[in-house]
């Protein structure tokens, strides 16, 4: 899906900050294609944001009116519709990243038809797709993969593009979840896909390029987490990826959400992702390590850094903390 920006950031009524962690990764990542949010209580979340009116954002060129919060069951709340109904009348196209569909609501299907403007569920994709095929194609491709997932893979990807595109790097971020997706303004929502069209569905959002140009394709759970370890497996295969990017969190104890279920050790996960990986792309390499350091101290953190960046002979990073340029000017130097 290829959704028109600028946005307008809706963060309804919540009081919850990390309820509006899709509008804080747009905003964060994105800035310049946010004209504004707007708020139904103005005691709620706030992102720094002017607070606009639906028709104060269409003067700004505001193009689509974007959900950028989440509640439990991901279900559209009826005191929202309103709001949503004044962007449709206004020309103005809305996403949303809730489970709940906007296209199942007859009455916004209808009016968007009607106003010419469109409904955009990021979290099911629309795309017709095809199985992967393994062809060999041109251009390069980076793949953030996990030892666990929340570990930092969008996160990780976003930060290593703006890193690329520094350096003068033909770089571009390739969103295969929701908030990416709507940080990107394109993509497609990876578990959301039918298991047989993951890897098609990841040659399809990095296809052939020119040889100077890089896809960098946000990685989604772990091949070692038991509940999301098909996904991460397309997109090995898709992706045929020329480098990895590892990310990892720092004294992690135990697979997340699973308790009965220990952390795969670090040397492990990378040596089944490369060998996973050269199915479809024989040359796959480590190009670093990003790592979650935030529950240890500075000097914790810098020695654990360079032990495991000693071992594998790559940069390793917190990229939140210090940056992810080494692993940029890696892919630089190594990537031709």
């Amino acid at each position: 899906m290829d959704i028109p920006q600028p946005y307008l950031l809706f963060l309804g009524d919540v009081t919850d900050p990390l309820a509006a962690k899709t509008a804080r990764g747009i905003h964060a990542w994105r800035p310049q294609q946010c004209v504004g949010q707007l708020r139904i209580a103005t005691t709620g979340v706030t992102l720094g944001l002017d607070d606009l009116t639906i028709e104060q954002a269409c003067e700004k060129g505001a193009k689509t009116l974007v959900l950028g919060t989440a509640n439990a069951g991901g279900f559209l709340p009826e005191h929202w519709l309103e709001t949503i109904r004044q962007a449709i009348r206004s020309g103005m196209n809305v996403a949303s990243g809730l489970h709940e569909r906007l296209n199942d609501n007859v009455e916004l299907t209808e009016l968007a038809k009607t106003h010419q403007v469109k409904l955009f569920d990021v979290r099911h994709t629309q795309e017709k797709l095809k199985v992967g095929n393994g062809k060999p194609r041109a251009g390069k491709r980076v793949l953030t993969v996990g030892t666990d997932c929340a570990v930092g893979k969008m996160y990780t990807s976003l930060a290593l593009e703006a890193a690329m595109l520094e350096l003068n790097m033909n770089a571009q971020f390739r969103a295969t979840g929701q908030t990416g997706i709507l940080v990107a303004g394109t993509g497609i929502s990876i578990d959301a896909v039918v298991s047989d069209f993951i890897s098609g569905a990841a040659e399809l959002i990095s296809p052939e390029n020119s040889d100077d140009h890089w896809d960098i394709i946000e990685g989604q759970g772990s091949l070692f987490h038991p509940s999301y370890a098909g996904v991460s497996l397309g997109l090995l295969h898709g992706s045929q990826p020329d480098y990895l990017v590892m990310c990892h969190e720092m004294g992690r104890p135990h697979t997340r959400h699973l308790p009965h279920h220990p952390l795969v050790s670090l040397a492990d996960c990378i040596k089944e992702n490369l060998r996973v990986a050269k199915v479809t792309n024989a040359h796959t390499e480590l190009a670093g390590i990003a790592v979650n350091t935030s529950q240890y101290s500075d000097e914790q953190a810098h020695r654990y850094l360079s032990e495991i960046s000693q071992e594998f002979g790559v940069p390793a990073t917190d990229p939140v903390r210090y940056g992810i340029a080494e692993i940029a000017q890696f892919l630089k130097v190594h990537g031709g």
